[in-house]
């Protein structure tokens, strides 16, 4: 019964719903009013500024010759629409299509639009106007989106942008452009690969050679003699600068014929390894086909050394020490080789000295260093001494108590604040204000590490001292600690003890001194490291899966974690702690020896450097009685 109404009442929706349909207009009271009819092409009656767009991607002569057939075409073509009026021919020659970047001409044309300037645009085909589809379709839908609209007629595929059924064809058609575009990158890429890999390496024209029939390169006397200056002017101490103004003043030229030279320029010249007979390939590459961005090869592709490739303008020794000059000249060091020192007795025996303006010392080589010092037994293991744990003997008078089982606390327990510490963090290095007023005027401190015994340690040195940092500032006759930068041989420093960069360390030390002798020791097995909350709970939450993670205690806005093995006990038993001490008393003069200069130690290949005299001997000649600031050399 309730189906069966229902029905009824559907029925007669519809039946009403027909009668509705069944209108008859009453033609005395209607009118008809037309859409405008939509714009197309091939409406040659209608007026209109148009505009030519006219790319080629290479500046290789066949294809400047289809540059000028494409624009005397479409002279012609716009010549024989009596309706158009050409507004300009936009044109971009030996530019890539899959960017805006550096295509003026194509720039300028959009403006023009904006400005309404233009009404149409004829451009040969999709892969001319772009060859990227976000660029091809968001520009062409702007353009269709302006009042009055601007349309885009592609010729060689009959495509006009505003009218509705285009969008699929012009999207489908971009996106081939596109692809057609990372296709053709992938093809020069396997053959830039195979060349480079295969003894082919490429060698573009350079400052100092030219090219033979084979197309080897081969010395240019008369610009060789430029390399050589610049090569010899930065061994012997000037600045790129100082070489560039020199350049400058002599006329000479670069390879491109530029009189006008800047530090950059010269920096180019002794950073190209051909210039010691080596090429290396790949030193950048591009990662994306779209931007074109070059970037630094860290690895992310292979390369090829070649060397001994053809005849060398100045020696590879030279080639190798002004590398490393550069590499650390940002760190204030114009040296070859800083010589690596290790303090062979007393206290301090085992501890490099730290240059703190040189970037190129490696782990191995303060290991090395350190080794050389300790007896074989010691160094062959590659481990450091170490306190025996072996049973010791105690000699006790009538009426002393027995103090076994009893500890000596940490001072880092206590108020660490007023203790000697150094802090290591974001690559600079800072001691406390109790560390600092000890030196008082003597602020001029060298850094040295033990990485045998994982220690760190201070002394004060003389300003002369190349590996000399000011430690502290003054004011009002009060000394307050200075922050020493540390970025030349941070990482290095954060390896040796095992330390995580993204955390901050602090240690406190113990001070060792002796009539007028005086250092900070800082023995990183008592190293706290410093979090902040957000790394704590990533910790934590790593904790939760592995296992505990060490003990935390609050330290101003961080955490600090001290070392596990600390949890289970509050320091040194007490006769160990006593006999150390006692072995520190009863050693003699000669055995403090705090200020020992240290032995030279031998890293890495000896650089048989052209020599002082005869860099002089041959800027001197070169120069030809210019004047430059004298270099002074220590």
């Amino acid at each position: 019964m309730i189906d069966q109404q229902k029905r009824s009442e559907k029925q007669e929706d519809i039946e009403k719903t027909r009668k509705r349909m069944q209108v008859t207009v009453d033609t005395d009271n209607y009118e008809y009013i037309p859409a405008k009819r939509q714009a197309d092409y091939y409406d040659n009656d209608i007026n209109r500024c148009v505009a030519i767009y006219v790319r080629v991607s290479t500046d290789d002569i066949k294809q400047t010759t289809s540059y000028e057939l494409q624009k005397k075409y479409y002279e012609d073509f716009v010549v024989h629409h009596p309706n158009w009026t050409l507004v300009k021919i936009y044109a971009d020659e030996g530019i890539s299509g899959t960017s805006l970047k550096h295509r003026d001409g194509f720039n300028q044309m959009i403006a023009d639009c904006k400005s309404s300037k233009i009404d149409m645009i004829i451009c040969k085909n999709v892969s001319r106007f772009s060859r990227n589809v976000t660029d091809c379709i968001g520009i062409v839908r702007d353009l269709a989106a302006m009042k009055p609209p601007v349309g885009v007629f592609f010729e060689s595929e009959c495509i006009f942008s505003l009218k509705e059924d285009s969008q699929m064809a012009l999207t489908f058609l971009a996106t081939m452009a596109e692809e057609e575009s990372h296709t053709r990158s992938r093809s020069m890429e396997t053959s830039l690969r195979m060349r480079l890999d295969n003894g082919i390496p490429l060698t573009p024209k350079l400052l100092g050679y030219t090219h033979d029939a084979n197309g080897k390169l081969e010395i240019n006397p008369e610009e060789a003699p430029t390399v050589k200056l610049a090569f010899y002017m930065y061994l012997y101490g000037y600045s790129t600068t100082q070489i560039a103004d020199a350049f400058t003043e002599l006329g000479l030229c670069s390879y491109l014929g530029n009189i006008r030279w800047n530090s950059g320029s010269v920096v180019q010249i002794l950073r190209n390894e051909r210039h010691c007979g080596d090429v290396y390939t790949r030193k950048t590459f591009t990662p994306n086909y779209r931007d074109h961005l070059s970037k630094k090869n860290r690895g992310e592709r292979p390369q090829s050394k070649y060397f001994n490739h053809h005849t060398a303008i100045i020696s590879r020794d030279d080639f190798n020490a002004v590398q490393r000059m550069l590499d650390n000249a940002k760190y204030g060091n114009k040296s070859i080789l800083p010589e690596l020192k290790v303090i062979d007795s007393g206290i301090l025996k085992g501890f490099v000295i730290i240059n703190p303006r040189w970037a190129a010392f490696r782990e191995t080589e303060y290991l090395g260093a350190s080794q050389s010092v300790y007896p074989d037994s010691c160094s062959e293991q590659g481990g450091a001494p170490v306190e025996s744990e072996e049973t010791y003997l105690l000699e006790a008078e009538a009426g002393d108590f027995d103090l076994r089982g009893f500890e000596i606390t940490r001072s880092e327990f206590f108020d660490s604040f007023r203790n000697p510490a150094v802090t290591f963090a974001n690559r600079k290095i800072h001691f406390s204000v109790d560390c600092v007023r000890k030196f008082k005027e003597k602020n001029h401190v060298e850094l040295l590490i033990n990485p045998i015994e994982r220690k760190f340690a201070i002394r004060p040195t003389d300003k002369a001292n190349r590996s000399a940092v000011i430690v502290s500032k003054v004011s009002n006759a009060i000394y307050y600690p200075r922050a020493i930068p540390s970025a030349a041989f941070n990482d290095t420093i954060f390896s040796l003890f095992g330390w995580n960069t993204d955390y901050k360390y602090r240690i406190v030390g113990s001070l060792y001194e002796h009539g007028n002798e005086v250092a900070y020791i800082f023995d990183t097995s008592n190293a706290a490291a410093l979090l902040k909350p957000n790394v704590l709970n990533i910790q934590t939450q790593s904790a939760n899966e592995h296992g505990s993670i060490k003990p935390l205690t609050p330290f101003g806005k961080r955490i600090k974690a001290i070392p596990k093995e600390w949890a289970a006990s509050f320091g040194k038993q007490f006769y160990l702690h006593e006999l150390s001490l006692a072995a520190i008393e009863s050693q003699s003069e000669s055995d403090w020896k705090l200020r020992l200069e240290g032995q030279l130690f031998n890293t890495g290949k000896k650089l048989n450097v052209t020599s002082f005299e005869e860099l002089k001997q041959y800027i001197k000649r070169e120069l030809n009685g210019i004047s430059l600031q004298e270099v002074h050399h220590e």
